[in-house]
């Protein structure tokens, strides 16, 4: 990586692993603040299919990572940005063969892979909603990832609340959904979240926020799917969770032939964990928002570039 004025043309690279989704932007940093985005690259690679607390990463999700990151690898030797950060999130900060994953994707990749803590993940989501979504006063964000889901609570000056949980769509697929969508499934992954969130609920409950917002796979598939059952609110609520679960549990496989094939194997996962949340906090409706962890990486990448420069 090199230094030097940021308004050069140099590109920024913010790659983020998810435990569901790998993501590659390029971007030119720019003085509005906003980086300009000038490519996006992304695959659905469910790191976190198969996770085992002790075996770790799977055979097949292990390959799958390697050769993303291969594929991303190529792509950065051809950009050849200015500044590349590489992060991961849930899946690789529990996987007991993370170690080994690291090791044959950072030749690959041609960077190192930097395992990023919960609370350093749900405030780089936070900074990336706010650089992205205009939005007034205090607001609650929800990101539904593969292996972690995110809350933070906070306003366009500082964040109020932060945690990481450990409990994701694609890990409650394979715990809860591996046969069939189920209404007990749907009871079981209540009972599991309500028990993960009890510690911080006390403290959450204290906030009033005036805006609920979701930046996940999860709910932008909800928003694709709403129309497709009627539904012609811009916001979803407790009601639309509770028809799009019951018609989950009636016919699967309906459902999810509307949604995009990517969308489809943690999609009944992803909404009965944001049922769940729905129910216990209180909330009665949830707008959607851009941005989430690769923007907040990238808009960091703009800031430590200017500062550089500056110095």
């Amino acid at each position: 990586m090199t230094s030097g004025n940021p308004s050069n043309g140099g590109l920024l690279a913010a790659v983020t692993l998810g435990s569901n989704s790998f993501n590659l932007l390029l971007a030119r940093p720019s003085a509005s603040g906003v980086p300009e985005v000038v490519a996006k690259h992304k695959r659905k690679v469910r790191l976190a299919e198969g996770l085992d607390a002790e075996t770790g990463l799977s055979d097949a999700a292990f390959e799958r990572g390697i050769d993303c990151l291969a594929w991303f690898g190529d792509i950065l030797r051809q950009a050849q940005p200015q500044r590349v950060q590489v992060l991961a999130t849930a899946a690789l900060r529990v996987a007991a063969n993370g170690d080994q994953f690291r090791a044959r994707a950072e030749p690959l990749l041609g960077y190192p892979i930097e395992v990023i803590s919960g609370d350093a993940e749900a405030e780089l989501i936070y900074q990336g909603m706010r650089a992205c979504t205009s939005v007034a006063g205090e607001a609650l964000v929800i990101d539904i990832g593969g292996a972690s889901t995110e809350l933070v609570i906070g306003d366009a000056e500082q964040i109020h609340f932060k945690h990481s949980f450990e409990l994701g769509c694609v890990l409650y697929t394979q715990r809860y959904f591996a046969e069939a969508v189920t209404e007990a499934g749907f009871e079981a992954v209540a009972e599991a979240v309500a028990r993960l969130l009890a510690p911080q609920l006390p403290q959450m409950t204290t906030f009033r926020w005036q805006h609920c917002l979701g930046v996940s796979g999860t709910v932008r598939a909800l928003f694709e799917l709403a129309p497709q059952l009627g539904w012609s609110q811009p916001v979803l609520t407790s009601e639309l969770l509770a028809l799009v679960k019951a018609r989950l549990c009636e016919d699967s496989e309906a459902v999810l032939a509307l949604l995009d094939s990517e969308r489809r194997p943690p999609f009944a996962a992803g909404v009965a964990i944001l049922l769940s949340i729905f129910e216990l906090l209180n909330i009665t409706e949830l707008r959607q928002a851009g941005g989430a962890l690769r923007e907040g990486l990238l808009h960091r990448l703009q800031s430590d570039a200017y500062q550089a420069a500056d110095t």
